[in-house]
């Protein structure tokens, strides 16, 4: 979350991935002037690991707040990154919504029922 670059919204958010192996990798959102280019933390973590061969993923936690202080609201994936998550990661892979004082757990099933992901794409 400290790393973000969030020059427009000021809203920084910073997610950590953890990988079947035990590999942790963070992430950070980076904003862009053209806000259809913006990355998110989720989706930065996602494609750290990706990028470094990892295909496995256990769990995900999330937090957020403007101008980096951490916010007590909860702050949910959005529907990008859920849809990045359902590529990769099954209905109970869990994802941690971290606030200033608590910690609510879901699963991904849970934040995208009825989903759409690559098994939809399989030859029957």
């Amino acid at each position: 979350m400290m790393n973000a670059y969030a020059p427009y919204s000021e809203f920084c958010v910073g997610a950590a991935l953890l990988c079947a192996d035990g590999a942790v990798y963070t992430g950070c959102n980076i904003e862009n002037a053209g806000y259809s280019a913006t990355n998110c933390a989720e989706r930065t973590a996602f494609f750290k690991a990706i990028s470094d061969g990892k295909k496995a993923f256990t769990a995900i936690a999330v937090c957020g707040g403007k101008n980096g202080k951490l916010t007590d609201a909860l702050v949910s994936p959005c529907g990008i990154c859920r849809q990045v998550m359902r590529e990769f990661c099954d209905d109970d892979f869990e994802i941690y919504l971290v606030t200033e004082s608590t910690v609510k757990t879901m699963t991904l099933g849970e934040l995208l029922p009825v989903s759409f992901g690559p098994d939809a794409l399989k030859q029957p």
